[in-house]
């Protein structure tokens, strides 16, 4: 009895220590330790510049809903708000305000651009997105779906409150 109680008494003793030494192994690194490493480290592009516009603002000139459209906000921070177009429960397009005040590469697109969506120089990036510069501000709308055109792209551009974005400071 003795016996078999001194070999439990061994046996949590070595499990206690398997443990401890097991627990206390360095861990070798992840393959995306690196990559969260340099990304927290990094800081340009990071931060938007204090005078930026504050994305509630933009929600005022958005289009508002009309001919079976559906618009649903899906985000809002400084420098930036955006929406989503529905028709029919689908995502259509998204419409997007920012300002390049923080991102001035974004701007400089624009400089020669030959076509004007709403009197503001316009380009269209790819396929699939349509945008114009408005003072500092970038406004977007990317479709979703193949049928939604890049001249349904400018039409919702025009349905912006264009003159009213151009007055915010």
């Amino acid at each position: 009895m003795i016996l078999h109680r001194e070999r439990r008494v061994l046996a949590a003793l070595l499990l206690s220590v398997l443990l401890l030494t097991t627990a206390c192994a360095p861990k070798a690194p992840g393959r995306f330790d690196q990559a969260q490493k340099e990304s927290t480290q990094q800081k340009s592009g990071q931060a938007v510049t204090k005078k930026a516009t504050q994305g509630s603002e933009f929600n005022k000139v958005f289009p508002s809903a009309s001919g079976g459209y559906q618009r649903v906000y899906t985000q809002e921070k400084k420098g930036f708000a955006e929406a989503k177009l529905k028709k029919d429960g689908k995502d259509v397009a998204m419409l997007s305000i920012s300002d390049t005040t923080s991102t001035p590469d974004a701007a400089a697109k624009f400089s020669k651009s030959t076509k004007k969506i709403g009197g503001y120089p316009a380009v269209e990036q790819g396929k699939t997105q349509t945008a114009i510069l408005v003072g500092k501000y970038q406004v977007k709308v990317l479709s979703r779906i193949s049928s939604f055109t890049a001249s349904d792209r400018a039409d919702w551009i025009e349905k912006f409150n264009l003159n009213a974005l151009a007055k915010l400071k």
